[in-house]
Formats: C-alpha cells, structure tokens, sequence
C-alpha cells in the first residue's frame, strides 16, 4: 500500500512503530524493518555511545529504512543528531517539538524530522517550521498524552498542515489503518501493539499483566511526573497517589541516581533537563525528578520484570489485544484486514 508516508521514508507499508523507551531496541527495531514497516529506535534511555552501538546493530540486521526518536530538550540532542547524521539514519522523530536549528542539521542532511504532536497548533508549528511529517496521538494513546480522542484531534491536523500526517493512539489493526486513511491520515503508528509481540524483549510475565488488562484497567494519573501520563493501573500508582511530598521527594532522589548511573548524565545535566522540564509548569521538585528519572521507572518493569517497582506505560488499546504475534505476522496481518476493510467498503458503494 503506497501513501506519501511510505514514499517519504521508503517502506513498503504505512505503519510505524513508535520509539518506546526499553522497549524500541535493536531487536523490535529491525524485526519492524524487515516486516515492512517503519521501525523506530527509543534513544532517551540510552547513552550517546549505546545510540551508536544500537543504530550500527539495527543496520547490521536489516537493510531497510527505520528511524530513531529523541527528546528534544535533552542538553545532549545535538550530539546524538550527530550520530544520526554520521550513521545515515534515514528518519528522526522527536516527542517534543525539535529547535528550527536542530531540524535544519537532519533536513541538510538528508534526514526526515517527524515530530509527534498533541495539539493542532503543534502541528502547525512544526510544518511551519519544515517537519515533513507530524504524528499526530490522541488522548487513547499510552504515556504521556493529550485530553482530544483522535478521532477529533487527527481531522484537525489534516485539515491545518499540508504535510503527510501518521495517526497514533488507539490503533492495533487493519481496520484502524483504514479508519485512519478515510480521515486524511498516510498511515498508522502503534506503541502498545507492538509491544505486545514475540519480538519485543519485555519480559513475559510483563506482557502477561497487558494481556490481561481490560480497557478500564488503563488509566491516566499524573502521580508519576505531574503531567498526564496514560499508564496500567498498579499497586505502585496507587501508591505514588497516596505518596505525600516527602515519601514522593525521597524517592524520586533514589531512582534519579540510578538512572544517572545507567544514562551516562551527570547530577548537572539532570538538573539542566528538570529545569526545562519545571519552566511553565507548576511542578514539586520530587515530581521534575521523578520527570527526569520516568526511564527508571519504566526500566523496572520493561527490563527487569518487576511491575511492583515500575511503571507500565499503555494504550488503551491493551483491552483489546490478547495474542503476542511476530512484527511480521502483525503487520502482514493488519495489512490483509485492511485490504478486506477496503473490499467491504467497495461492496457497501456499489450496492
């Protein structure tokens, strides 16, 4: 299926699985690759060095296209831009809005910036600015998210910004790509679904606790950083709901130093990025260092299985998913569902 998602980063089919921290590895990645998707590497969690290492792994298990994501307020981000660049990294998508300077290196380069917005004005921005796509997540959608259902947010976009727009939050299939393309949208992009496969590394008792899950067991709370965050309800966010600023301060103190220790940043840097982070915002100092250390909090789970401890970031889509296919099976599967959504639909009109 050709849209102008797929010939702007070159893969055969429009669906992008998204940068997920401890979950967006090598492995995930080019299983995506190979699969005909677009793939995309998580490098928040990772060190300058690691993102190299990790991009040349990729490459060395597939040929095809795929991209890395990276936040955009991160003091580093032109180094790791730098490593994109040296290692023909074909797409770049950012969590937040990259700076004008930052889009102009990647563009120079040859490199598509993909940024994933929340809001229309973003998407504006960011065309305006020389994006040459927008991923567009709607409040259904798993980590930090919006209020607008993007069954409202992604007709908004569409009709604002003239650039191929990739609908997120709320998609695990066929019919969904479908969906998404009668709105206006290029293709589909997925967190959870692919999550949820036998090519992903997240232990198995953790994809237990998704498949179990019924819709009314995703929830949102801004317990973790102060900020919306759509995450499976847990006895640790319980907790950190019930935690008082003190309990919440001591904590967040802990977990920053052991993501200090496994990031490669200094205590500086933190600061630097919780500062950002904290401007505008009306944030307790515990909640911008549990902001600043949320890796951790999801490396508990996504890494080291202990859901106890960390937390699970998900779409609400984990209600609806109850099987744990191989990136190729997924996507040749969603694929077929579409092409038969299309014939129905073709059926319906010429009745």
């Amino acid at each position: 299926m050709e849209t102008a998602l797929t010939r702007l980063v070159g893969v055969r089919h429009p669906v992008v699985q998204t940068g997920m921290g401890w979950v967006a590895g090598p492995r995930l990645v080019s299983a995506t690759a190979n699969a005909g998707a677009l793939g995309i590497l998580a490098s928040a969690t990772m060190s300058v060095d690691r993102l190299r290492e990790a991009i040349r792994e990729v490459k060395s298990r597939t040929d095809a296209p795929f991209g890395v994501n990276l936040r955009a307020d991160a003091s580093d981000a032109g180094d790791r831009v730098s490593v994109m660049i040296a290692e023909g990294v074909r797409v770049a998508s950012f969590a937040l809005a990259p700076s004008r300077e930052l889009m102009a290196e990647l563009k120079d380069a040859g490199v598509a910036v993909i940024p994933s917005i929340g809001a229309r004005r973003h998407a504006e921005k960011v065309a305006a600015w020389g994006a040459d796509a927008v991923i567009v997540q709607g409040g259904e959608g798993g980590g930090h998210t919006g209020e607008v259902a993007t069954t409202v947010l992604l007709p908004q976009v569409v009709d604002a910004v003239d650039i191929p727009v990739v609908a997120a939050g709320g998609f695990f299939d066929g019919r969904g790509l479908v969906a998404a393309l009668a709105y206006g949208a290029a293709g589909i992009a997925m967190g959870t679904r692919f999550l949820l496969t036998s090519d992903s590394t997240v232990p198995d008792a953790v994809k237990a606790r998704y498949l179990a899950a019924t819709v009314r067991d995703v929830t949102v709370t801004t317990a973790v950083d102060g900020l919306p965050h759509r995450m499976l309800r847990t006895d640790l966010v319980d907790a950190l709901e019930r935690s008082g600023r003190t309990r919440a301060l001591v904590r967040a103190i802990r977990r920053a130093a052991g993501y200090r220790k496994l990031s490669g940043t200094t205590w500086r840097r933190m600061i630097q990025d919780g500062r950002a982070l904290r401007h505008g915002k009306d944030l307790a100092w515990s909640q911008v260092l549990l902001a600043a250390n949320t890796p951790m909090l999801l490396r508990a789970s996504m890494v080291d299985g202990r859901t106890d401890l960390g937390v699970m970031a998900s779409g609400q889509v984990a209600g609806l998913i109850d099987d744990l296919p191989s990136c190729a099976e997924l996507v040749e599967r969603i694929m077929k569902e579409a092409a038969e959504a299309q014939e129905r639909l073709t059926a319906l009109g010429n009745g």
